[in-house]
């Protein structure tokens, strides 16, 4: 349970919440420009590519990111699938990438969306495991610039690669239908509601924000992707980076789970373990998670991004409350 946000302001900025009842470690990651990515099913190693940075579980050295951003600009996030997601054994005449290699390898070589559209058309998502220990996530995925975003979605009718005009995914269900949806939900409007239920009544609105009556406010995906999309692309531009990522998190926080609103069968509950926001232009991710709202950040190009190993910075999580007297 996720959600992803692309947002024009004074620049590109690109995040989610991840959401879910467990964290597994994750740590805010640049693979620099010479790590090695080497891809299991094509025997292909690829000695130089962009830089990128994001948040990712570091396993053998190996990153697998949940979401990331590289030097050029271009972003990228998985999102859980489950159920609808179907990954291929390896097949002659593709490109074989296994599904914890997407995020790295689209990034690593490509700039735009249209360049990322054209190499997704080479590609079979294969089922290969990172490892025994590691099954493989369900997942799609939405690959972002500042000019536009799809998403791309691996189901038992092949590889779809959609144009996606609100720069917006969820979960389940498909994208295609998410969009449906959305006709559903065309009468919002963040100006006051005009009368018309009759003209044979004086109706006034008698509230702010009325004109919002209606939007779902339970946190399933489908109701996610509709509160995200009406809040980002209703979000006018900021002035400077600063205001820009401020109200980036408000954004996100539109489709934050707090704890004890979704509850799983075996009693955990669901949070938003963190949520990011990435200046993609300047390279520079910005976080807090569910415990420390203060916002932290690591900009790539702070550090040497033409190394051969990753770099990691720990989430923090001080928190806490400063009283002021």
């Amino acid at each position: 349970m996720c959600t992803a946000v692309k947002y024009n302001s004074d620049g590109f900025y690109f995040g989610r919440t991840l959401d879910y009842d467990v964290s597994y470690g994750e740590e805010i990651v640049i693979t620099p420009r010479r790590y090695r990515l080497s891809l299991r099913d094509c025997g292909k190693t690829i000695q130089a590519h962009n830089a990128l940075i994001g948040v990712a579980v570091v396993k053998n050295g190996c990153p697998l990111y949940c979401d990331a951003v590289n030097e050029k600009g271009l972003a990228m996030a998985g999102l859980n699938f489950v159920g609808n997601a179907f990954y291929r054994a390896p097949c002659g005449g593709k490109d074989n990438v296994a599904n914890f290699e997407l995020i790295p390898y689209i990034l690593g070589l490509c700039a735009t969306v249209e360049e990322a559209k054209r190499m997704l058309a080479r590609i079979n998502i294969t089922d290969t495991p990172f490892d025994a220990n590691t099954p493989n996530a369900e997942l799609h995925w939405i690959i972002a610039d500042r000019n536009g975003a799809i998403t791309v979605e691996c189901d038992e009718n092949g590889l779809n690669v959609y144009d996606n005009p609100v720069g917006v995914l969820a979960n389940n269900p498909p994208f295609p239908q998410q969009m449906t949806n959305l006709n559903n939900y065309m009468g919002l409007s963040p100006r006051p509601p005009k009368n018309m239920f009759s003209d044979k009544l004086s109706l006034q609105p008698y509230s702010r924000g009325m004109g919002g009556m209606g939007m779902p406010g339970d946190l399933s995906s489908e109701s996610r992707f509709v509160r995200a999309a009406f809040t980002a692309l209703n979000s006018p531009p900021c002035k400077d980076c600063g205001s820009s990522v401020e109200q980036f998190f408000h954004i996100l926080d539109a489709v934050a789970q707090p704890l004890g609103s979704c509850q799983l069968d075996n009693g955990a509950y669901v949070t938003t373990i963190y949520s990011s926001c990435c200046n993609a232009e300047k390279g520079i991710y910005y976080y807090h998670s569910y415990y420390d709202r203060s916002i932290h950040g690591v900009d790539m190009h702070r550090v040497g991004i033409d190394g051969p190993a990753v770099i990691r910075y720990p989430m923090l999580s001080g928190g806490g409350i400063k009283m002021q007297n």
